[in-house]
Formats: C-alpha cells, structure tokens, sequence
C-alpha cells in the first residue's frame, strides 16, 4: 500500500541518519500510530532497543562499526548528550583508550540517569563539539583535556597526545591551553604527557 511505503520511507530516511536507530516520537512523526508501532515490534520489523527507542532490524544483518551503539545513547538523551572524555577518545581512535563504560556529558540540568552510562555535566561550547553519524562527540583536544581531569591512567593520556601531536590535530599550546581551562589536574596531566612525548 502506497501510503505504508511513504511512511516507512519517511522513517527509514531518518534512521538511515542514524545507523538504523529512532525513536517513538520519529516514528510517530513519520505516521506511525502507537498501535502500529506495536505491530512492528510484535512481528520483529524493529527491534526495541530501549523504552522508546527501536532499530530497524535490517541493520542488524549490515556491517556494524564500534561506535553504533553510541547513536543510542544520543537518542536516549534526546540529543543532548555528547559522548565525551575515554570514549570519546576511542571515537577519535586517540592512543590505547578502551574505556569500559560509555562516557557522556550532559547539560547541568540534565536529570535522566542510566547505570550503563558514565554522566558528567558541563556547558560545553560548538568548538569542543563535532558531529558524528548520529551523535556527537567532544573534539579530540577537548577530550584529551577532560580525560586528563577526570584523571584516567596517564598511559592513557601519554599515548592520546603523542598520536594527537603526530596526526597534527593539535598543538603543545592549544593542548595546555585547554587542559588550564578544566583545572590543575588536568594541567599536571597534559604537562606530565608533554614530557613524554619530547623525553
């Protein structure tokens, strides 16, 4: 039926966005009623993911990157998270991080918790922000900074801006800039990674 085909056209055009992944509110948007929403759950055409939030199961037969699962998170937030800190830095695939939880930051008055997710809450401005296939990510110098404050395990922060350096995302400057700008932890974090790199 024709008017099927333009509603799932509708929705698909904006999970394809979003490595497959939407919402309740898109679907319904799209022209999916509750009801029909149901339908599609029952007969496993979208796999419900989360409460309100489904992928289309054709994707789950697609090749998957590492960071599809951070889409999720995006949506689970309704946009305002950005994946942030050790996992950002995987993101950007920045030195040895492999962080076992998923990190975001969120706005100050940002209330929805989840046990899976690791919240810090900070206004961050567009230039420590870039966006990804269906999330966003702090930028590389601003994740090296936080990681550094959040105070991982200095390899970490060793290895993140060495590559950094040697990929020229950055600068010495700009990095030490942006560590002072999150405090004396991430100073000492940043100094003590420079050093590495020129021993």
């Amino acid at each position: 039926m024709l008017g099927d085909d333009t509603t799932r056209d509708r929705l698909w055009r904006t999970a394809a966005r979003q490595r497959g992944y939407f919402t309740a509110a898109q679907a319904l948007k799209a022209g999916y009623s509750y009801q029909a929403q149901h339908f599609h759950v029952g007969r496993r055409n979208w796999i419900r993911i989360d409460r309100g939030i489904y992928r289309f199961r054709e994707y789950l037969d697609l090749p998957s990157t590492d960071t599809d699962h951070l889409v999720r998170w995006s949506l689970w937030s309704r946009d305002r998270a950005v994946v942030s800190h050790a996992t950002a830095l995987a993101v950007h695939d920045l030195g040895i991080a492999n962080p076992a939880e998923i990190h975001l930051t969120v706005p100050p008055g940002f209330r929805a918790r989840d046990s899976a997710v690791v919240l810090h809450r900070a206004a961050l401005g567009a230039a420590d922000v870039e966006q990804h296939e269906g999330f966003k990510v702090t930028t590389p110098l601003r994740a090296i900074a936080e990681s550094a404050a959040d105070a991982v395990d200095q390899d970490v922060v060793d290895s993140a801006v060495s590559e950094a350096l040697s990929r020229g995302l950055t600068t010495r400057r700009r990095l030490l800039r942006a560590a002072q700008e999150l405090g004396a932890r991430a100073e000492l974090g940043v100094e003590r990674a420079l050093r590495e790199v020129t021993a």
